[in-house]
């Protein structure tokens, strides 16, 4: 998928797969969960927040942590960043035919960085992201996502292991039909990192206390929150 040749409706076909997988998956339920736990201990009650989302995809956890957002009666402010002009085109459709709105950002996060100021978001998320970047890339998002934010972050992605493999593979043949997300899905838990390896990452992105735990299903999730 982050091949540039990549046909413009193979990709699209791709992203609806992994948007299928992470509805199912309830990847944006479990952003949400750690998100809402930092704005209840926000000072001041404020209803509003802004979130920014990198390496967005399709969006689709993006407007699913949006719509979790409004239902618990806070207003989201979402922007969507990725590298592909396509996948931000789907971006807008999904949050236009969603009745949300929603600002994009196109922009190579890794070679870069963000052109927004320091704690200028309140929260920055990234979804299954961090494994196909090499271990001091990984490390650079995360710190340049702990720079902008003012809140916190949370990160989601795949966890190393064999049942998460076999997970990948099946979901892959079952759920899409597309075959970059079959082949994708295999490599990428390949590629994920293990909890002690994201542990070892944060810290070296400067991001102090964040916990780094297990998430359903075979995925690990990342949350800092600024002192």
């Amino acid at each position: 998928m982050d091949d540039p040749r990549l046909d413009a409706s193979e990709h699209r076909r791709a992203l609806r797969g992994l948007a299928r997988i992470n509805r199912i998956s309830g990847a944006g339920r479990s952003i949400w969960k750690p998100i809402s736990a930092m704005l209840e201990r926000r000072p001041g009650g404020a209803t509003s927040f802004s979130l920014l989302d990198i390496a967005s995809g399709s969006g689709d956890v993006l407007l699913d942590v949006a719509r979790r957002a409004k239902v618990a009666g806070f207003r989201c402010e979402a922007t969507a960043c990725d590298i592909s002009a396509e996948a931000l085109g789907a971006v807008r459709d999904r949050f236009s035919a969603g009745g949300m709105a929603s600002e994009t950002l196109c922009r190579d996060v890794v070679g870069m960085g963000l052109p927004i100021a320091d704690r200028s978001i309140d929260v920055v998320t990234c979804s299954l992201f961090l494994h196909h970047l090499d271990a001091d890339a990984a490390t650079a998002v995360l710190r340049e996502m702990a720079r902008v934010a003012r809140i916190g972050v949370v990160v989601s992605d795949l966890r190393r292991c064999r049942r998460g493999l076999i997970a990948a593979a099946v979901a892959g043949r079952v759920l899409t039909r597309s075959r970059v997300v079959r082949v994708d899905a295999v490599r990428s838990v390949y590629n994920a990192y293990s909890l002690a390896e994201l542990r070892e990452m944060a810290a070296r992105a400067g991001m102090s206390g964040a916990t780094v735990t297990r998430a359903w299903p075979f995925r690990a999730l990342v949350r800092w929150e600024r002192a």
